[in-house]
């Protein structure tokens, strides 16, 4: 019987070449959660511990864990924070022993297309006055993925790319309506980020650990080099250099923050 083929890993390392980048939104919502002194705190697709180690710094006396669908980057969280509790976990099927302070997720829902819900159970996972704390990339507009869908259907392997997008995120009246009827405080709001990266290659490097996997994982190395060529050139054009010889990769997210009733 011959073995499945596994699928690829997350890569921790290609991951954290722009760990503040990467940070910086996972600290904006820390900032946001309105619960003071939780018993119970979860990072869930916590990565390699960069936003679970803001969780330990704003609520020390907390009990932090986090878990993530990746070895690698559950390695690397264990290595950098040795004294919280890492597991490797399906974020659809998770649920805890008993009710949770804070649930966070930072960059991990868009990928699941059947979020929503996912966010009304883990509504009912929160002890009161608890709060659903989550953020998620809203950049598929951008030149950085419209150029991976570009890029994509000029290949002459298009026909193995096809559905390799993922879906754009509901509007956010919808994320209100589904949540309000659990929440007696509902925050949501966008901020657009403009990272100054080196030059279109490093945009590239970006996206590769993240929003270009999907175009990528099914290809051979031939056609991965042909694709990344192709998409480097595309990104070289649609972000032009600053003065100072730069590139800005526009970066907007989509921040909620759901309080239930105490």
């Amino acid at each position: 019987m011959t073995a499945a083929k596994a699928k690829p890993d997350w890569s921790a390392a290609l991951y954290l070449k722009f760990e503040d980048e990467r940070t910086r939104p996972a600290r904006d919502l820390v900032a946001q959660v309105p619960v003071a002194a939780p018993r119970r705190v979860v990072d869930i697709g916590c990565g390699p511990g960069n936003s679970t180690e803001l969780l330990v710094e704003r609520w020390p006396e907390a009990e932090v864990s986090g878990f993530d669908s990746s070895p690698d980057m559950i390695e690397k969280a264990r290595a950098r924070q040795p004294d919280v509790s890492f597991e490797l976990a399906d974020t659809a099927a998770w649920q805890p022993a008993e009710p949770v302070d804070v649930i966070f997720a930072n960059a991990v829902f868009q990928w699941l297309p059947e979020h929503p819900a996912i966010f009304q159970r883990l509504m009912g996972f929160l002890a009161p006055g608890g709060a659903l704390a989550i953020q998620m990339p809203d950049n598929l507009g951008e030149p950085s993925h419209q150029q991976m869908r570009e890029t994509a259907a000029e290949m002459p392997f298009a026909e193995k790319l096809k559905g390799a997008a993922r879906a754009p995120l509901p509007a956010v009246s919808f994320y209100y309506d589904l949540l309000s009827p659990f929440s007696d405080r509902l925050d949501i709001w966008h901020t657009v980020y403009n990272h100054p990266l080196a030059d279109a290659e490093a945009i590239v490097e970006w996206v590769k650990s993240t929003g270009l996997r999907p175009f990528l994982d099914p290809l051979v190395a031939q056609q991965r080099k042909l694709f990344i060529d192709h998409y480097t050139a595309r990104i070289a054009k649609a972000y032009p250099k600053t003065a100072n010889g730069k590139v800005l990769l526009r970066f907007p997210r989509l921040f909620i923050v759901a309080k239930r009733a105490a």
